[in-house]
């Protein structure tokens, strides 16, 4: 018992003596570690296009349920993703959300990431309901913002999924389909080519008063 107490008041007493470790927050700020989980962002493709299909795995996959999706298809005319539909509505709630990263997982396009932002304090539960145009990455240099047309699509030729299975019958003009499930991309966000974080866009839009967390 008494060796105990001795370890304990000696490490109690070196500590009093070292010199404080103080960041002067918020004029100071500590750059989070790599692989810190901070607030979310839905990415695009470099020609602007959502990569966000709307299969709401996310949503299913967050133990806080904190994540609420609506999708809706794409058509000829307006297409926002590569796939057959796009995330119409994208909600996260940060008043429930605990950051474990489970979501960006479950993501099969890689379209949510999460980026090392983490001041998100604010005056009301309303301003923590994030909406998809809050979420959403800027817009590529020289991109279009969508929706775009199909034909501006295959014009562009690009290849938005990997793998021999990446192509498939659209309105009857080849264009961009579900990979291989081997194709897809693994392991960490660097790893997969796909960075951890973005450089956030400008001002953001206030959200929705809602009567019910979501």
């Amino acid at each position: 018992m008494f060796n105990g107490l001795r370890k304990g008041f000696g490490l109690t007493g070196k500590t009093m003596f070292r010199r404080p470790v103080t960041t002067q927050y918020p004029e100071q700020k500590r750059s989070p570690q790599p692989r810190f989980h901070g607030r979310h962002i839905l990415n695009r493709y470099e020609d602007g296009l959502e990569k966000c299909i709307g299969c709401e795995l996310c949503a299913w996959a967050c133990p806080a349920d904190a994540i609420y999706v609506q999708g809706a298809d794409n058509t000829p005319e307006e297409r926002y993703s590569p796939g057959e539909r796009y995330g119409a509505d994208y909600q996260i709630n940060y008043l429930r959300c605990i950051f474990c990263g489970l979501c960006i997982e479950a993501c099969p396009t890689r379209a949510l990431t999460m980026s090392q932002e983490y001041e998100l304090a604010t005056d009301t539960r309303e301003a923590l309901i994030f909406t998809k145009d809050q979420l959403l990455a800027p817009v590529p240099e020289g991109a279009k913002e969508a929706p775009h047309t199909d034909a501006e699509v295959i014009a562009r030729g690009l290849t938005y999924y990997p793998g021999q299975a990446a192509q498939r019958t659209v309105s009857g003009t080849p264009g961009p389909a579900w990979p291989d499930p081997g194709d897809m991309p693994t392991g960490a966000p660097e790893e997969a080519g796909d960075p951890a974080t973005v450089k956030l866009g400008g001002g953001r839009t206030e959200p929705p008063t809602h009567g019910e967390d979501h």
